[in-house]
Order: C-alpha cells, then structure tokens, then sequence
C-alpha cells in the first residue's frame, strides 16, 4: 500500500496534502553537506544551527528516541503563490512583495496551522493504529527535513537547495510525523536529480546567495535571511533593493523561474486568497501607497504591532525589522 492510501483522499485534499512518503531511515542521507556547510561559515549569521543542535540532527533518534518510521508530508501552496502572482500584476499592487508561503495557509504563521493540520492527521491515522505514538516535526525542529523527505520519495535537492518535485515544483511545505512503529507500506522511490545543465534559479538570484556546486545557499547573502531575520544592512542586499524588485518579507526570486514551478503555475487555476489575516497583510503592506505602509508602522508601537500581526509570519520579525525592509526596497 502507498502512503498516501493511509488516508482519505478528501481528508488529504481540504489539508492542501499532494503527496505522502515513508521512510524508515533515522540516519540523514546529507548531514556531512550539512557540517560541510556550517564548517564554511555558510550558515552565519543564524547560529541557532551551529549551536547544540546541530548534533541533533545527526540523527532522528536525538530528537524522538522512539523513532522507527516517517511519515512525510507535502502541503502544497501553489495555487496560492498564482493567484498572488496575478495580483503582483494588477495596478492594485503598489510594488512590495511578500513570499508566497505567507499567504499559503490563510495568513497564518505555517508553524501554527500545520501542527493542527498534522494533529487531524495523526487522528486519523490511530483510527488505523490505536497503540501508536508520534512525534511531529516542522523545520523549527532539529532536523533535517529536506533530507527526510527527499529519503521518503518527495522531491531531490535543487540547485538552490530547494527541494522540488515533478509533480508541483517547490512550492510547498514539510511536515513529517515520527512513529513508533514501522508500516507496511510500500516506500516512494527516492527521486533522482532532475535540473540537468539548468542553472535558472543560480542566474537569477540578484545576489550571488546560491553555492551551486554544493546546492546550498550562503545565508548572509539571502534576500529571506536578511529581509527576515536581521536587522543590520548588507552590502550585497543593498544592490539589490536599489533596482526596486520590492521583497520586504522573503524571497521567491530562485523558485519564480525554475521550470518545474512555471510548468505548475502555467496549469495552475489559482485559488482564492482567503482568511483574516490574508486580508490583513496584503490590505497593510501590498495595495496602499508605499510612503502611507512606512508612516502607519512608525506610528505603531513594537506592542501595538505585535496585537495586529499576531499569529501571522511577520510577527517573528517585527516592525522594526519591516520598516528597516521597507525603507530599502522602496528607494
């Protein structure tokens, strides 16, 4: 039996779930490309993956000690990343851009609204298996999933270390569920590289941040790291901003022109943007004047700011941080 036939397709579609591996693998298949990684310094300025928990990662067991199988899990946005596509070019847009997965799941922090998607999933799966037990994971824990997931059948690493997969590019999120108890199921071959002599996304990144021989990013040099997580002004960032492409909150730059994702956005239909807090960021940050955004977040307090994105992505980085990103990518 396959992953996916586990569960009921309508339970997997209404979760935005296109594909499910299974792999009973604790070891990761890339954790020397990790150390390798961080040994170059590549990693910096986001220490929290060089620190302790950077051995954890060396193994599942480190994190779940019960570990003996994976159920991974791919919940696709898409059909989100279209519709805002479109919007992007409409005379409503004023020219800032937020990554796509901001709005992928109703503009809900993706941290928040997986783990419930992924708790409706274990529900499901002890109506199969009464006596199991589970742990889930998400990337804010020590682990490599990338590497679980491409060891479970759902992608291979591209050249911007995204993982990909023929059937919906990259566009989407991972979840896994570590379980007690093996399966019987039928594992998903593990994919074999499909980008081939294309560097579409290594030419297009404005800032050099893709290692491509080790298909890596180098962080201190990515438009989401800086946009995201810091608030001090790098050079390479500047040149950039200064030819006004508008990411104020990550970046999807290197995905955009991979051909694995245009081929799944050209069929793509689009799917409403919907939810509160969609409304919300993209009313604030993408449809008003530039210079009304910069005055309305310096008029907030970093509480005031807080109280009205709580719960979305943007609250992990802040009004000082957004202003800081709007100052330079609206010159």
């Amino acid at each position: 039996m396959k992953p996916a036939e586990l569960f009921d397709k309508d339970l997997l579609e209404k979760l935005s779930v296109r594909e499910v591996g299974y792999s009973e693998l604790s070891e990761p298949l890339s954790y020397d490309k990790f150390l390798e990684w961080v040994d170059k310094g590549n990693h910096d300025p986001l220490g929290y993956l060089a620190d302790h928990r950077k051995e954890l990662r060396s193994d599942l067991k480190n994190y779940y000690p019960d570990f003996q199988s994976a159920l991974v899990f791919a919940f696709d946005y898409s059909d989100i990343k279209k519709s805002l596509d479109n919007f992007y070019e409409t005379d409503a847009s004023n020219g800032l851009k937020i990554s796509s997965y901001v709005f992928g799941f109703e503009g809900q922090d993706y941290h928040i609204e997986l783990r419930e998607r992924m708790n409706l999933i274990l529900e499901t799966l002890k109506g199969k298996y009464p006596e199991i037990s589970s742990s889930y994971t998400l990337d804010m824990h020590p682990v490599l999933e990338r590497d679980l997931a491409f060891k479970s059948g759902l992608g291979w690493f591209g050249k911007n270390s995204m993982l990909i997969n023929r059937k919906f590019g990259s566009f989407f999120m991972i979840g896994s569920l570590l379980l007690d108890k093996r399966l019987d199921l039928d594992a998903l071959q593990v994919e074999t590289d499909h980008c081939g002599n294309c560097t579409a996304c290594v030419d297009a990144c404005p800032t050099d941040a893709i290692d491509v021989e080790n298909r890596t990013i180098i962080s201190k040099q990515c438009i989401s790291t800086w946009t995201i997580e810091l608030f001090d002004e790098a050079p390479a960032i500047r040149g950039h901003a200064e030819s006004g492409s508008g990411e104020i909150f990550g970046c999807d730059i290197c995905q955009d022109v991979c051909p694995w994702n245009i081929k799944q956005l050209e069929k793509s239909p689009g799917q409403p943007l919907k939810g509160e807090s969609t409304h919300l960021l993209k009313s604030f940050f993408l449809e008003r004047p530039i210079d009304q955004v910069e005055q309305e977040l310096e008029g907030l307090s970093n509480k005031g700011f807080i109280r009205k994105f709580k719960g979305t992505a943007l609250e992990r980085t802040g009004r000082k941080g957004l202003l800081k990103n709007i100052k330079l990518f609206s010159l």
